[in-house]
């Protein structure tokens, strides 16, 4: 067992550096801001979130964590940025957030101190920012209880994808700030399924999300080719 932690210390920098504008909707992190509905309720979805016991894996300043408690969950938003917890931590003081907290731990650490501790584990546009992402997929599955569900949200890497979410995205647009997305550490669905098979994850539904500039709307669909996002489930024992 490896004691070095899977996280890029320039990773955590960049985000931390923007953390006190996580909840500005104006800000770098709007598109979060205009993506959250679509993947809260494509989440809620799959699984009602009313009474579960839900983990969010790189939480940052809490959007999603936030969201999945307003719907009636459990939620334990995780991540390395004390500055993005802190900032989380404040937001939920002030919109008096029922049931949500937060925590400094990675999934590795907290799969190993509450293995089967949840129903439901979300991990979204995280992946691509860690340098081992096969590392948080088997944490997220030893995390999520047998007959559970595990969400992921990535970026596709391939030539359409570097041209829409870092050529488009950060420069064109400036919809992010630049270097939030490095091309190399995209993850092809077929490595994050590869991934999810080897920590014994059955893969349940794949979805893509597309953006439209001129009407700065996001939308789900069957074309996973940029943004994407996969169902998974831990089988139940013997099943």
């Amino acid at each position: 067992m490896t004691s070095t932690l899977n996280a890029d210390p320039a990773e955590l920098a960049k985000f931390s550096e923007l953390a006190h504008r996580w909840w500005d909707p104006e800000s770098e992190f709007r598109p979060l801001h205009q993506i959250n509905p679509l993947r809260l309720d494509w989440i809620h979805g799959q699984v009602p979130l009313q009474g579960r016991q839900v983990l969010d894996v790189g939480c940052g300043g809490g959007i999603l964590a936030d969201a999945m408690a307003r719907k009636g969950a459990c939620v334990t938003g995780i991540d390395l940025s004390a500055k993005a917890l802190k900032v989380a931590q404040l937001h939920a003081l002030e919109a008096q957030t029922p049931n949500v907290q937060y925590r400094e731990v990675s999934a590795e650490a907290l799969a190993a101190e509450q293995p089967a501790g949840f129903d439901v584990v979300t991990c979204m546009e995280m992946l691509e920012h860690v340098p081992d992402p096969a590392s948080v997929v088997q944490a997220c599955a030893s995390l999520v209880k047998p007959g559970g569900w595990v969400f992921f949200s990535t970026l596709n890497r391939n030539p359409k994808s570097f041209l829409f979410a870092i050529v488009g995205a950060e420069y064109l647009l400036k919809l992010l700030p630049r270097g939030t997305h490095e091309y190399a550490k995209m993850i092809r669905p077929s490595e994050l399924a590869r991934y999810c098979r080897q920590a014994g994850l059955e893969l349940a539904q794949t979805r893509g999300m597309e953006y439209n500039p001129l009407t700065r709307r996001y939308w789900l669909s069957a074309d996973t080719s940029v943004n994407y996002l996969f169902a998974v489930r831990r089988p139940l024992a013997g099943a």
